[in-house]
């Protein structure tokens, strides 16, 4: 199981942690112990898994590093230095000095941000994996157990699992689902949601459902409506209401409604 994931610069389309040929971002997975290093590269860039074409990028300007359920970024310059933005953060950054090997980044949500000749060049690396304490602990009982489900209630994408399934929290027998407009609208009175779009709500429904969840493809069919969208939120809803993944108390995260 990959403990990053790298959002490669260039053309994207529909935001997504599960990328493909039609547009949307090219991905690259690390596990463990895994090696990324980030550069301009040579002609071509095949010396770096991470191409960064600008002149003011070195050829080799640094390394990504897997370990564990976070990662290390190695920068490389003697000059400059590399800063890392936590994107579910109010401003939150961290930087990484010039020559420092192996800060480690406790993020899951990150973009590295490199000063470039024409206008800072950044990627995005995403770590999925973050483990999260489930159980009391037991000293002493062997390897502590982790949460096959490793969520960060603090994370926007948790807000957005909430409001899906706040219709049968409230009621068990509504049997509908809100749609992403109405997410949107949902948790757009929030702080932290006030720039929330439907096309960001599009992006942590696919992360929910291909990198924490890990739905099956296979059970993606199309919903009723003939929406291959409405059956993920179905069946996302389905997962983390079953396995109590979002419960009532989840729901005083969200605004609070008008009487």
């Amino acid at each position: 199981m990959e403990t990053i994931i790298v959002q490669l610069p260039g053309p994207e389309g529909p935001a997504g942690p599960e990328g493909n040929a039609a547009g949307r971002p090219r991905l690259l997975h690390l596990a463990p112990g895994d090696v990324a290093d980030f550069g301009r590269g040579l002609p071509g860039g095949e010396d770096v898994a991470i191409e960064l074409p600008d002149p003011g990028i070195s050829r080799r300007a640094g390394r990504l590093e897997a370990a564990g359920d976070y990662w290390r970024l190695s920068n490389f310059s003697r000059t400059v230095s590399y800063a890392v933005e936590n994107l579910e953060g109010a401003g939150e950054y961290l930087t990484v000095a010039p020559g420092r090997l192996g800060a480690p980044v406790p993020f899951e949500f990150s973009r590295v941000v490199l000063p470039a000749l024409h206008h800072p060049v950044t990627f995005k690396v995403f770590a999925p994996q973050h483990a999260y304490l489930g159980e009391q602990s037991a000293d002493g009982l062997g390897e502590q157990t982790v949460h096959p489900f490793a969520l960060d209630p603090t994370a926007k994408y948790f807000l957005v699992l909430v409001a899906l399934c706040e219709p049968r929290l409230r009621d068990p027998s509504d049997t509908a689902l809100p749609g992403v407009g109405e997410i949107v609208d949902r948790l757009r009175p929030l702080e932290s949601c006030r720039d929330l779009t439907r096309s960001a709500v599009n992006y942590h429904i696919d992360y929910l459902a291909h990198t924490k969840l890990r739905l099956n493809p296979g059970e993606d069919g199309a919903a009723p409506d003939g929406s291959r969208t409405g059956a993920k939120r179905a069946r996302l809803a389905s997962v983390a209401l079953r396995f109590g993944l979002v419960r009532e108390d989840h729901l005083a995260l969200l605004p609070r409604t008008r009487p």
